[in-house]
């Protein structure tokens, strides 16, 4: 892995920032969503974790159930800080021995640390697995006629040359134990994407039997699939997430928390605000006026007079929307609010509602009703602002 890879766009080390590009953003997107490209994820690192206590220990300090899971099986995990607030995630797989984590490679050293601080007397080894590789792609569609969709499946129990494992990604669910906070037709249900890894001294030969093996198949660059992932509303950790995060702000309950699972760190968060409702922000999608030519760029905040308001977290030109953009803002902006991001109008479409409540938060705040005035002695008076809660 400490080779360099040749991209037509970036110079160095490719395991840093694969492609933008081959030369056609816009039809490399087009051919992306159809099934049609392949797209280097050098960027992506994966984590191995072995021993017959793997699952059971993944599943009591994460916020998924990985207990139980076989080779057929796709899921994401979080990991939380004791507030609740996202430090890590991962897509997850395991092939029947050994459990794998795929997850940003900016952060697989930090993840790598807060596992080996975990392990305690468990039977359980953690090893970053540089002989992998990793590329993505949507899963092909069947066709129909049409232009977008002329690729088939690959023959069933005809593996990919080089190919470890597919990770089916779960987005936009929900999952078994998952929650939504945006109720609608997602546009995630339109590009299911998945993660392959590869042999990595066998890459080239992966590359081209995967594009071998259905007409017009391509490569496809980051700003491809950076619109796609935008339009489908998935968030990325360490890019729509910053220090403050938590999982109910960018819907990621829908496919990377269980809620019905037992004790984990960072719970008591997760169930208090699907309970109350409310998360302090909500994830939004922009769309840009695309007039100029400049786009704003990711972490631009966004101001409402003089008050910040939010800030920008993912942008890309989309083949079909043209400009658009993910941003972080208060939950409590009205939802007709157009902000004007660094000149350019943005007019924002609601991912997690203002409300706060998810598929499962109760309809009334619980203990609404258990206030009674009649026990209040009337030698006492309450003060606004006094207590913890006295303000809210």
């Amino acid at each position: 892995m400490s080779e360099n890879r040749e991209s037509p766009v970036f110079e160095g080390p490719a395991l840093a920032q694969p492609a933008a590009h081959f030369g056609d953003p816009i039809g490399e997107q087009w051919a992306l969503e159809a099934g049609r490209a392949l797209v280097d994820r050098c960027d992506l690192r994966v984590i191995a974790v072995s021993g017959p206590d793997r699952q059971t220990w993944l599943t009591s300090i994460t916020s998924q159930v990985i207990t139980g899971m076989g080779p057929s099986d796709s899921r994401e995990l979080l990991i939380l800080s004791p507030e609740g607030r996202i430090e890590h995630a991962a897509a997850v797989l395991d092939d029947g021995s050994t459990t794998l984590l795929i997850t940003e490679g900016a952060r697989a050293d930090g993840l790598i640390d807060f596992l080996e601080s975990m392990r305690f007397a468990l039977r359980v080894d953690v090893e970053l697995r540089s002989d992998l590789t990793v590329y993505g792609s949507v899963r092909p569609r069947p066709s129909s006629g049409t232009k977008d969709s002329l690729i088939d499946e690959d023959e069933p129990g005809s593996p990919v040359c080089a190919e470890i494992a597919v990770w089916d990604d779960p987005w936009p669910g929900p999952t078994d134990g998952g929650a939504e906070y945006f109720r609608g037709t997602h546009p995630g249900l339109a590009t299911p994407m998945r993660l392959h890894l590869v042999d990595a001294s066998r890459r080239k030969e992966f590359e081209e039997d995967w594009l071998s093996r259905a007409p017009k198949r391509l490569r496809a660059g980051m700003l491809a699939w950076e619109a796609m992932r935008i339009a489908a509303w998935r968030p990325r950790v360490g890019i729509d997430t910053d220090e403050r995060t938590i999982p109910h702000e960018v819907d990621w309950l829908r496919t990377a928390v269980h809620t019905d699972k037992g004790c984990y760190r960072g719970q008591e968060t997760v169930a208090r605000v699907i309970n109350l409702g409310r998360p302090p922000r909500r994830f939004v999608y922009l769309q840009l006026d695309g007039m100029r030519s400049d786009l704003p760029e990711p972490g631009t905040q966004i101001t409402l007079g003089d008050r910040v308001v939010g800030r920008v977290t993912s942008v890309a030109r989309h083949a079909d929307q043209g400009p658009i953009a993910l941003a972080l803002v208060a939950r409590n902006l009205p939802a007709d609010t157009v902000f004007v991001i660094d000149g350019v109008a943005a007019a924002q479409e609601l991912i997690v509602p203002i409300d706060g409540k998810s598929s499962i938060s109760p309809q009334r705040r619980p203990g609404l009703g258990l206030s009674n005035p009649d026990l209040r002695r009337v030698d006492t008076h309450v003060r606004a602002g006094s207590g913890s809660l006295g303000a809210r």
